[in-house]
């Protein structure tokens, strides 16, 4: 009887370790989207782990609380959402990860939520990082010849910036042809990609959002006929946990705010007709041409309109003011941006930017406009993937602002500071070692139509 008891601990024993060491974070923690009360934090696991996510003030450790967590899961893929609730703004705290009662080593972090500063004083000076196209190298599914993808080294160097936020702009990962032909690839090439040991401790170093592009929402230059768009966005869903994801089930637009900074992350993709349509029938814009379509024009739109915030920045995967551009940019979907660019002028919405990626280089584009403030485009790529030249009527590009162009390897950092009304953002092109190699200053005066 003896024996036979401890024979079942023994068991009890190998199954209850055995789980543990199975069970495991395959990718993350990822501090997400960050506000005054709430936050989100994500992380992707196998093993059939049961993970769960506690958290505290950092000076109060003993009020500890449980996250509210929602789970995706499709096939063998499973990536845990949590929310934390109930905090305070401006205050400090800590999060463990834990397997049943069992911290996960790692698994682990800080955060600080917003400030309350409206009607008590100016806006918090802050800066946050932008980046596209990420390229993580498969060599069985790879192109044969030089790797695509180079030393993702650039991580290391983001994850000691400590900014507020990341916004990745699209092209996060990248599907190949072996991936996009079925839901199972789509969920194998985000997750494996994520997964990447080089880039866990720059996904909890600070908060991330992001938009998807062509190659995170599937084949290259694919919209509103890619057969799989659905999943697609279920995948993107599970592993960027944005505060919204379009309306009515369909979309992956949404707005996020830090401090007075409006950041209106678009869908390029769901309804996005083909590249190859021309953008003109004689000479006239062609109206069946569009990146946004109706539904998110008009939410772009009203919110634009509803923003009080000193910068309304419009986060694009595609540029959106290169006339020069001979393929992926908005500006070859001409009724749309006529559209949007006659609604800023008649209602005279100050502020407004573009942010893009997509690019393989990174550069400042400069609309000038008659009777209003200039518009910029600020496009910054790549971070891993193959590095592009510009070419054509592209070389001397005359909307090109002060000859701003960096065809390496590098990442934005915009560092948004200044008194209320004197508000500036400083824009800055850094390389893979953190050296700040192209910048140029956006002062709130220089895109207001309340000039003094």
């Amino acid at each position: 009887m003896l024996k036979s008891f401890q024979s079942i601990q023994i068991f009890l024993y190998i199954f209850y370790t055995f789980n543990q060491i199975g069970a495991q974070i395959k990718s993350g923690p990822m501090l997400a989207y960050v506000e005054y009360r709430t936050a989100k934090i994500w992380c992707e696991a196998e093993g059939g782990a049961n993970l769960i996510l506690k958290y505290w003030p950092t000076n109060l450790p003993s009020q500890v609380k449980e996250a509210y967590v929602t789970t995706h899961k499709a096939f063998s893929f499973e990536t845990f959402e949590y929310d934390l609730v109930d905090l305070i703004a401006g205050t400090e705290y800590n999060y463990q990860v834990f397997n049943k009662k069992t911290k996960i080593h790692g698994a682990n972090g800080s955060f600080k939520t917003q400030e309350i500063w409206k009607w008590r004083k100016s806006a918090p000076d802050f800066k946050f990082l932008a980046g596209s196209c990420n390229y993580v190298n498969d060599v069985e599914f790879d192109r044969p010849g030089k790797p695509y993808g180079s030393d993702s080294i650039i991580f290391t160097t983001m994850a000691k910036e400590k900014p507020t936020f990341m916004l990745w702009l699209g092209d996060s990962w990248y599907t190949r042809e072996p991936d996009f032909q079925s839901k199972w690839g789509l969920w194998y090439r985000a997750s494996h990609d994520r997964a990447t040991p080089v880039v866990q401790q720059f996904l909890k170093s600070t908060s991330h959002i992001g938009i998807w592009d062509d190659h995170d929402y599937g084949p290259n230059n694919e919209g509103i006929s890619y057969h799989l768009k659905e999943e697609a966005r279920e995948v993107f869903k599970a592993y960027f946990p944005n505060p919204s994801f379009g309306f009515h089930g369909k979309g992956t637009y949404t707005k996020v705010t830090y401090y007075d900074v409006d950041l209106f992350l678009m869908d390029n993709r769901t309804w996005r007709t083909s590249d190859n349509m021309n953008p003109y029938i004689g000479d006239k814009p062609n109206p069946e041409k569009k990146m946004f379509g109706p539904e998110q024009m008009s939410w772009l739109k009203n919110s634009l309109l509803n923003s009080t915030n000193t910068f309304k920045i419009i986060v694009n995967g595609s540029q959106s003011l290169n006339k020069t551009s001979s393929g992926d940019c908005w500006a070859n979907y001409p009724v749309e941006l006529e559209e949007l660019l006659e609604f800023i002028e008649f209602y005279k919405i100050n502020g407004v930017l573009f942010l893009s990626g997509d690019k393989h280089i990174s550069e400042i584009i400069k609309l000038e406009r008659l009777n209003s403030y200039p518009l910029y485009d600020i496009t910054t790529s790549s971070l891993t993937a193959g590095i592009s030249k510009v070419w054509g009527q592209e070389i001397n590009n005359p909307l090109r602002v002060n000859n701003i162009l960096l065809e390496e390897h590098n990442y934005g950092r915009f560092s948004i500071s200044g008194p209320s009304k004197e508000r500036e953002i400083k824009i800055e092109f850094v390389d893979i070692n953190g050296k700040s190699r192209r910048e140029f200053v956006i002062k709130e005066s220089d895109i207001s139509y309340n000039k003094k």
